[in-house]
């Protein structure tokens, strides 16, 4: 049924372009406004819950049996975890992101293309993609791993709904079914942001249009390498492909770290990493109430409503490739390691492009296409060809990981939450996220109208996430306590056998 929804939905998309297009703009421009406060105030929440969960006895809980032990090594863990959350977001958004608020502030008063602009877009970028989307997943998926391997409910994602819900069959489907369209939406919309990179990187080296036609050629083309992926299953083309990525991300960071500004870069993580924790506590609570709201909406709000479009599906990868950790665990890994890789990523790759910015050497911001300023950062920098490649390559790869680990997840929650779902239901999911990136990039048509179809689609999906994931929290809270007070009676039976075998002892003595 979500399948035949979706294949209705694309239709209508393709033959009423300009209506879809309108209408979507006019929700999402709603959305935004009405309900701008409450992503705000839930995504700082969420950071606030993961904290707590990591710091208190809870902590101790093991994602499964008590003698259980992780499936995944802890590097293999991490790549996947992180190709999966965040891979070609960053490369898209790394050079684009810092460049975009050097040039528009986020901060009313801050100048343009000066030192406290540069300060404001480094802090804003880390922002954007450390704590806060990370927490976004780590609830998601703490809840799904906490309900299949601690309480072994089947099921798929509202089985962490159990103490709420309390048997009614209906809750748990439309749960369901909003957490694959999210998944679907939200997946469909990095891949069109790889592909628009891509078709950037052609057109810097090799002289190709930047066109819809383009990039929708390109969306499926890398579909039939995700479909071939996606049935390898994890342990076969997820983990490889994740392992993959990592190698080739250090080889790009330790590139640019060598021929951008050595000495600035190093100098730029501590300094990012201070300016970030300062100002965390004001602006983790920013609403635009005293202005600002159209940056708000188009950068902070995007980003937590994308975010938690994709937790369904980072979510439920994450907790599948977690069992056996436990809570404490879990939340370091899944929140601290990777802020920590975002600042230094944002430091490279965000600090290049800055210094090349403000000293007049190259002027990306003069690119309004954000898929090519990646690209023409590259171009004036030293083997441009051979880095250009690199990217592409990198790209792909990415592209090719999370389109298959959505398309194992999305699996899965047809299949009533199966480890192992059946290989052509994954093959059905790999297939329709290609054609959902392709069908959106066409609609949207040129100057960019593809990739803000998608992003639009993606986060009026999402809007209801917002509610879902406050319910998620509450439930795991419940059945985290319920654990513990089983545990606390399991505890005293025990001492009360003690005392009643040392009695007995006295007695036969």
């Amino acid at each position: 049924m979500s399948a035949a929804a979706v294949v209705v939905f694309l239709a209508l998309g393709l033959l009423l372009p300009d209506r879809f297009s309108q209408v979507s703009g006019d929700v999402l421009a709603w959305l935004t406004g009405a309900f701008g406060w409450a992503f705000v105030l839930a995504a700082t929440g969420f950071v606030a819950f993961s904290a707590w969960l990591a710091l208190s006895r809870h902590g101790r809980t093991r994602l499964g049996r008590d003698d259980e032990r992780p499936e995944f090594s802890t590097v293999s863990w991490f790549a996947m975890m992180f190709s999966a959350g965040m891979g070609i977001g960053l490369l898209f958004y790394g050079v684009s992101e810092p460049v975009s608020h050097l040039g528009t502030p986020p901060e009313s008063g801050t100048e343009p293309f000066t030192e406290a602009a540069e300060q404001s877009a480094m802090t804003y970028s880390m922002f954007h993609w450390a704590l806060h989307p990370w927490a976004i997943y780590a609830v998601v998926g703490l809840a799904l791993a906490h309900a299949w391997y601690r309480k072994g409910r089947t099921g798929g994602f509202s089985a962490p709904f159990a103490p709420l819900l309390r048997g009614r069959a209906g809750g748990a489907r439309l749960i369901d079914v909003l957490a694959v369209f999210a998944t679907l939406f939200g997946t469909a919309t990095s891949l069109g942001l790889g592909a628009a990179q891509i078709n950037g990187g052609l057109d810097q080296v090799f002289g190709v249009d930047i066109t819809p036609t383009t990039q929708v050629v390109i969306v499926l083309l890398l579909t039939a390498c995700f479909v071939v992926s996606a049935s390898s299953g994890l342990q076969r083309g997820v983990k490889w492909l994740s392992n993959t990525n990592m190698v080739l991300s250090l080889v790009l960071l330790l590139f640019l770290f060598v021929v951008g500004p050595t000495v600035f870069i190093l100098g730029l993580i501590p300094s990012t990493a201070g300016n970030y924790l300062a100002a965390l506590p004001s602006i983790s609570f920013r609403t635009g109430a005293y202005g600002g709201q159209d940056w708000l909406s188009a950068w902070t709000i995007f980003y937590w409503a994308w975010w938690m479009s994709w937790a369904p599906f980072v979510g439920t990868f994450l907790a599948r490739i977690s069992r056996g950790r436990t809570v404490r665990e879990f939340v370091v890994g899944v929140v601290a390691a990777p802020t920590a890789i975002a600042l230094v990523w944002f430091s490279v790759l965000g600090g290049t492009a800055l210094r090349a910015q403000m000293s007049g050497r190259t002027d990306i911001a003069a690119i309004t296409a954000q898929e090519s300023q990646f690209f023409t950062l590259l171009a004036g920098l030293p083997l441009s060809s051979f880095s250009s490649v690199l990217v592409m390559v990198m790209i792909v790869v990415y592209f090719v990981t999370s389109a298959d680990s959505a398309s194992i997840v999305m699996g899965s929650l047809t299949s009533h939450g199966a480890d192992d779902p059946p290989r052509w239901t994954t093959v059905t999911w790999a297939v329709l996220t290609g054609l959902t990136a392709a069908a959106l990039l066409w609609v949207g048509g040129a100057d960019g109208g593809g990739i803000a179809a998608l992003k639009n689609v993606a986060i009026i999906v999402a809007a209801p996430f917002l509610v879902v994931m406050v319910g998620l929290c509450v439930a795991l809270v419940k059945d985290l306590r319920a654990g513990e007070a089983v545990e606390r009676r399991r505890s005293e039976r025990r001492s009360v056998d003690l005392r009643d075998g040392d009695r007995s002892g006295q007695r036969g003595r």
